[in-house]
């Protein structure tokens, strides 16, 4: 019985991919990725590895999420090294404790190799920091785009909205129209700054940056798509000042 790790690339930019988890694509004997990782991540890996793509999109699934599990429980009785690649960090909205628990019932080796998550790294690359000792100490991060038959129906926005002074949505692009509203309900004042980064460390990151009362009319305008971080909250306004520092 071979080893699967579960790794995380990173939200795109190369240069954040740990050194452990560069170190096991190299070796790998096989890798099973997903949709949101790089091509640059991708280039890492053993020319001599097998490369299967499980990437899951909004309607596009190259293999639905059972089938990715039994497949890593396969691999492993074939291969030594198996990695699971995945974008950000396997343990931030990426399935990884789903992954991890069922090949530990199964009785497959497995450890995660934990990743840079573009919940943070998106918002640092566009000068927004998720706390800032004048603006925010305390930070929510919620996905926008929740499973069908979780454990609970639906995300509280009334909590999240009073729940801290920074809100970070992942996947919230499609239920941002929802979204808004239910934080405008809970209370949360429509001049909120609220910016949108998409792509984030890519060298084709884009930033919409706008009120909360605005942005899905903004949206709607740029025709700005998925995939995205939101960010909602005071130290939005630091972009204007922060931006001009990006990484290169």
């Amino acid at each position: 019985m071979g080893k699967v790790y579960l790794v995380g690339a990173g939200p795109g930019d190369p240069g954040l991919m740990t050194l452990k988890g560069k170190g096991l694509l190299e070796c790998a004997d096989v890798v099973i990725y997903d949709a949101l990782v790089s091509s640059a991540v991708l280039a890492m890996i053993n020319p001599l590895a097998e490369k299967i793509d499980a990437g899951k999109r909004r309607g596009r699934h190259s293999l639905i999420q059972e089938e990715t599990t039994q497949l890593l429980i396969e691999k492993a009785q074939e291969y030594a090294i198996v990695v699971r690649l995945k974008g950000g960090d396997p343990f931030v909205f990426g399935r990884g404790g789903e992954e991890m628990e069922e090949l530990v019932n199964a009785g497959v080796p497995v450890e995660v190799v934990p990743g840079i998550t573009s919940g943070i790294a998106a918002p640092a690359y566009a000068g927004i920091p998720l706390t800032h000792r004048l603006y925010s100490s305390s930070v929510t991060f919620v996905t926008g785009h929740e499973a069908v038959g979780k454990y609970k129906p639906s995300v509280n926005w009334q909590a999240i909205a009073h729940g801290s002074e920074t809100i970070v949505i992942y996947m919230g692009i499609h239920n941002l129209p929802y979204i808004v509203e239910q934080l405008t309900i809970a209370g949360l004042s429509q001049e909120t700054p609220i910016a949108l980064v998409r792509w984030g460390t890519r060298t084709d990151q884009e930033e919409l940056i706008g009120k909360l009362g605005t942005i899905v009319e903004q949206v709607e305008k740029a025709g700005f798509g998925a995939p995205a971080i939101v960010v909602i909250g005071a130290v939005v306004n630091l972009h204007e000042i922060l931006s001009g520092c990006r990484p290169v």
